[in-house]
Order: C-alpha cells, then structure tokens, then sequence
C-alpha cells in the first residue's frame, strides 16, 4: 500500500481570514471543514474556499511549513504559496 503524502494549505473563510493546516487527504479533510467539524477556527468563521496547498516531504515538514505560514501576514501567506518562496525570502523584500 503507497503512503499518502503530507500537504500544507490555505484556506479562505466566509469573513475573509485565511486559515492554514496540514494533512495526508486534501479532498477528505476539504469535506470535514464543509461540514463544520474540521476546527474550531473554521466552525466559527466559516469554509469559502481552498486557496493554495503544498505538497510536503512529511508529517514534520509539513508541521514546520505551516507553522512558518502562519508567521506570515496575509499577503506573504499568498505569496509563499503563489511563488514558492519560504519565509525568509519573502522577509528579505
């Protein structure tokens, strides 16, 4: 059996906040925030959409990247995920 791989993503809530997570099923973990049970952060402010998501090398570094994101204000949020860029690069700007 092939191992899932571990993803670091983004989403828009319905008030327009950005929440980031990690896990090894995008689309099964999508269908947990829509039903209100994928945190306490999305319960609250609603599920809109999926922005971005990262494929991660695993568990660690995924836990690592999201932490890094959620360091990051909203626009480096984008950009990290839009140009591939880590955080340090996007503190250099």
């Amino acid at each position: 059996m092939e191992e899932k791989s571990w993803f670091v993503y983004l989403i828009e809530c319905l008030d327009g906040t950005y929440y980031t997570g990690i896990t090894k099923d995008i689309e099964k973990r999508m269908m947990v925030h829509l039903s209100g049970k994928g945190s306490k952060y999305i319960k609250a402010h609603g599920f809109n959409k999926i922005l971005f998501s990262r494929k991660c090398k695993d568990r660690s570094d995924a836990l690592k990247k999201e932490y890094e994101i959620k360091q990051l204000s909203r626009r480096e949020k984008v950009e990290w995920f839009s140009f591939g860029v880590e955080d340090e690069e996007i503190r250099r700007k």
